[in-house]
């Protein structure tokens, strides 16, 4: 059985900020502090040189992506439209504490971030950030378009439901009250904003990532 790979975490904003040696610890700096800024690396060198830089050079970025598609599909897929925004969501475990944002996708400025919520799952966090979006591009009267990377979301949001199997308790009730709250806009709203999936083979993450992975 091979050695899981050790991690450092480097938290920008938190209860307490610096270079963290294992998961336990880095939770304890985030749960319960808006808008935290966190992410892991490989070596303690990495992360160090992260705390000391500013959070917007790492955080939903992927440095070094080269798609693996050939030429032909690149040029059949074409550029990602930058009249658009974008959205995504991170749950650190599934479930986990999970929040989800949406910005801008040619600027990547963030337009809006919900959470962090102690127990939700990737899945949930992907349709209420759709929805979201959704509502957002309403309420500005805008024409752009919106991405996801998440066919699970937008599934639901076709579907007008959150699908999700995650029991609703005391810890996550907040969380299935936004749920209802987006279900009922979907049902209660009409939109004409066009929602596209992000074509990340291509394109490398979508510019909402939290660049956690």
């Amino acid at each position: 059985m091979s050695k899981k790979k050790k991690k450092y975490y480097t938290v920008w904003k938190g209860h307490r900020t610096g270079v963290f040696e294992s998961w336990k610890d880095c939770k304890a700096q985030i749960k319960d502090y808006p808008s935290a800024v966190y992410k892991s690396f490989d070596t303690f060198d990495a992360a160090k040189k992260a705390l000391n830089s500013n959070y917007k050079d790492y955080i939903g970025k992927k440095k070094g992506f080269k798609s693996e598609l050939s030429d032909v599909q690149l040029k059949k897929i074409g550029l990602p439209n930058y009249n658009s925004i974008s959205v995504d969501a991170a749950s650190s475990g599934n479930p986990g504490i999970m929040e989800y944002r949406g910005v801008d996708t040619k600027s990547k400025k963030q337009l809006f971030i919900q959470g962090p919520f102690p127990e939700g799952t990737n899945n949930i966090g992907e349709f209420l950030a759709l929805v979201h979006g959704l509502a957002f591009l309403k309420q500005h009267k805008s024409e752009r378009i919106l991405y996801t990377d998440s066919k699970i979301a937008m599934s639901w949001v076709r579907k007008k439901t959150c699908n999700t199997k995650l029991p609703r308790n005391a810890k996550n009730e907040n969380l299935f009250v936004l749920v209802e709250r987006a279900v009922n806009w979907l049902k209660e709203n009409s939109y004409t904003t066009t929602v596209v999936k992000w074509e990340t083979k291509a394109w490398g993450e979508i510019p909402a990532d939290f660049g956690r992975k």
